[in-house]
């Protein structure tokens, strides 16, 4: 057996450089999520004056106590799961079936209708011709208005395309249909069994999207008992940020004031805490299906 190919000098570098660069970015990631979970169990005043900056300071659970109890925290947990629940199934509906029809040659007029849904990953409506079109079809302040202006993504959709094109083989559609299958059939029987990659990825791209929305639900909706969890979330920072602004209180009100401003503040790390839990927990078990749609997105469709 021959020894082993030495590195040279210059690979020793370039690996010492890599492995730096990669530590930085590490750390990088790391202080943001270390620093928000220390804080979220911390003395308020510790994190406000500065004191606090890595690890917990004097730990408190006051600001998950707080959450657990706030009725309004909970319902935007709910309504949350809820659109996001929803809004993926729907999501799914509409994007698998879409891109798999498109991916079929024998589809007359596929190319055009590929080429009207590329384009309007260029030009939209606009934010205001949407509004008027979600409040003419009466979907202000309902469930719809969160899930059915986003029932489908055309990039999500032109991934799962590719995916159709690349991934199926077309011999085994070609056996199915010699073998008297439909195009339904053969879409629910072998498309669908062999597509849970695709799936996965979808469902993770749509469900973390969802999770996250918050823009919709502003415009959108007007009854607080149907905010999702970030808006609840956007409402605690702005009184936060409100209250922080008031100078004209004196005595005993900006005394109190400003212990509730504290208060808030770990409330404020500690829901952002509970609002991303789900997302991580969730994200480690479909992580090789992500990395394998993104690998899919690089492809030329």
């Amino acid at each position: 057996m021959g020894s082993a190919i030495q590195d040279t000098k210059k690979d020793k570098a370039f690996k010492a450089l890599v492995l730096l660069f990669l530590t930085a970015a590490l750390l990088i990631v790391l202080y943001p999520l270390i620093y928000i979970i220390s804080a979220s169990i911390s003395n308020p005043s510790a994190v406000n004056t500065g004191e606090m900056w890595l690890f917990p300071k004097e730990i408190t659970l006051e600001g998950y106590k707080l959450i657990f109890q706030n009725d309004d925290i909970w319902r935007g947990y709910l309504n949350t799961i809820l659109y996001t629940v929803l809004g993926t199934v729907i999501n799914l509906g509409v994007t698998i079936p879409a891109a798999y029809a498109l991916s079929r040659k024998d589809l007359a007029g596929r190319n055009l209708l590929m080429g009207m849904f590329v384009l309007t990953m260029f030009f939209s409506g606009g934010l205001i011709p949407t509004y008027l079109v979600v409040k003419s079809l009466g979907l202000i302040d309902t469930i719809w208005a969160m899930v059915l202006p986003n029932a489908a993504a055309v990039w999500n959709i032109v991934i799962a395309r590719v995916f159709f094109q690349t991934s199926i083989p077309k011999g085994l559609e070609e056996a199915a249909i010699i073998d008297g299958a439909s195009n339904f059939k053969l879409f629910t029987k072998i498309i669908l069994p062999l597509s849970a990659p695709i799936i996965a990825v979808m469902a993770l791209f749509y469900g973390v999207g969802h999770w996250n929305s918050y823009f919709n639900a502003l415009i959108y909706l007007s009854d607080k008992e149907m905010y999702p969890l970030q808006l609840v979330l956007r409402e605690i920072l702005v009184l936060q940020e409100m209250a922080s602004q008031n100078t004209n209180m004196t005595g005993s009100m900006a005394e109190a004031m400003h212990s509730k401003q504290q208060l808030a503040a770990i409330v404020k790390y500690g829901v952002m805490i509970v609002s991303s839990l789900p997302v991580i927990i969730v994200y480690p078990f479909l992580q090789r299906y992500f990395v394998k749609g993104v690998l899919i997105g690089s492809l030329k469709g």
